[in-house]
């Protein structure tokens, strides 16, 4: 509806395709008709004019009525909409790969978190002298959200969790550690659910209640010399101690048909120890050796809890360590220099956060329960290729008997 100054009219379509016009004086005392852009209503044509004289009369009434500078600048409005349209959606509406602009989601890939190491607590009841997770917090997220990051770690592809602290044990007596891996294998159905713990305590009614739900159990293995071990830190009494609580595990993990895994830090304390005949006495299924690793504020540098400095060894040394024991253990030894494993775990702390060591110290990303996995993954520093170049995917699920002792 448009009015004009003294009177008022309106254009009306019909459904039909016809238009009609009704004129109404309001403020024309004498009843003469005011004069209107589409010329004289004595004809027929004005009284009924067709849809396809309408907008050419409704264009000259905008000529008549309006500047026509005002005109020009809606002109030129429109002109730049449809430019910058046409460059920001393309062709039909849609995107134009590669376009700067209108981008949307982030089209970078995202890594699939195939495997995750769960520090989900800081408390020890050893102190290893080279030790890269500290305790350095006492938190403990409660057990429901804890659960919550775990569903969606595995809707987000994660095929191994793997629970590691601190001692993962220490915790309500196994018990927080015991429902996660429940329910990791009955309600989430991953394929492989594994433990790293010193072993020191771990009990045979542990293993009764939950054993039947882990694939794999790592028990860190140092040194077979009481000495070293206390040297190291890796003891609570005395060091024999330690060498008793892992013939103990070794024997439960076999009546429990768990697969048994030994984890050893080759540094300046044990380089030169030969362990081949109590290796094979254990006969696990794999041997992992780890070069020394020295992590800002963890392990070294302001605000550290220990001092790896005289622990670390040459790579040499490492080297050697490890040929040694190949030659005579074979396939079942899996070394991993600093190289190797400084960006290929995918390493959640407590709070659920990834942490990101390429810069030499741990750098969190948000956690996972507030920004969800694709978002915080982008922040984690994982080399996916050195993952699988050192082995990272390996036979891990005890399913159908696919881990063989």
């Amino acid at each position: 509806q448009m009015q004009l100054h003294d009177g008022a009219w309106c254009v009306q379509l019909q459904a039909a395709g016809r238009c009609s016009r009704k004129y109404s004086a309001t403020r024309n005392s004498r009843k003469k008709r005011h004069p209107h852009p589409f010329g004289p209503d004595t004809s027929r044509s004005a009284q009924s004019p067709s849809c396809e004289n309408l907008w050419p009369q409704m264009y000259t009434w905008l000529q008549l009525t309006l500047p026509s500078s005002f005109l020009v600048a809606i002109l030129v409005v429109l002109i730049s909409s449809v430019m910058i349209a046409y460059v920001t959606y393309g062709p039909k509406g849609s995107n134009k790969r590669g376009s700067k602009t209108n981008r949307g989601p982030s089209t970078r890939a995202t890594t699939k978190p195939l495997s995750v190491n769960f520090h989900f607590t800081r408390q020890c009841n050893y102190k290893c002298g080279f030790c890269f997770h500290t305790a350095k917090t006492s938190f403990l997220l409660p057990i429901d959200q804890a659960k919550r990051g775990l569903r969606m770690l595995r809707e987000a592809g994660t095929e191994k969790i793997n629970f590691s602290g601190g001692e993962p044990f220490l915790i309500k007596r196994g018990s927080y550690l015991g429902e996660m891996v429940r329910q990791c294998k009955l309600d989430l159905e991953y394929p492989s659910v594994t433990i790293v713990s010193n072993g020191s305590k771990i009990t045979a009614s542990w293993f009764k209640k939950y054993g039947k739900y882990i694939d794999i159990l790592a028990i860190s293995v140092d040194s077979f010399v009481p000495e070293t071990n206390k040297a190291i830190g890796r003891f609570h009494g005395s060091g024999s101690d330690h060498i008793a609580s892992l013939m103990n595990v070794r024997r439960w993990c076999e009546e429990h048909k768990v697969a048994f895994k030994i984890n050893t830090v080759v540094n300046s304390l044990n380089v030169t120890e030969d362990m081949v005949a109590n290796v094979r006495k254990l006969n696990p299924v794999r041997w992992k050796l780890f070069q020394c690793l020295e992590i800002q504020g963890e392990n070294t540098g302001e605000g550290s809890l220990r001092s790896a400095e005289k622990f670390t060894i040459p790579d040499e040394e490492f080297q050697s360590f490890v040929k040694r024991h190949k030659e005579k253990l074979g396939e079942i030894v899996v070394p991993e220099s600093n190289e190797k494993m400084r960006n290929s775990y995918l390493i959640l702390d407590e709070y659920m956060r990834f942490l990101d060591n390429t810069g030499g110290a741990k750098k969190p990303s948000k956690s996972i329960l507030d920004v969800g996995v694709d978002v915080a993954i982008q922040n984690s520093g994982f080399d996916e290729k050195m993952f699988f170049a050192r082995g990272g995917k390996y036979k891990w699920s005890n399913k159908d008997g696919e881990l063989e002792w």
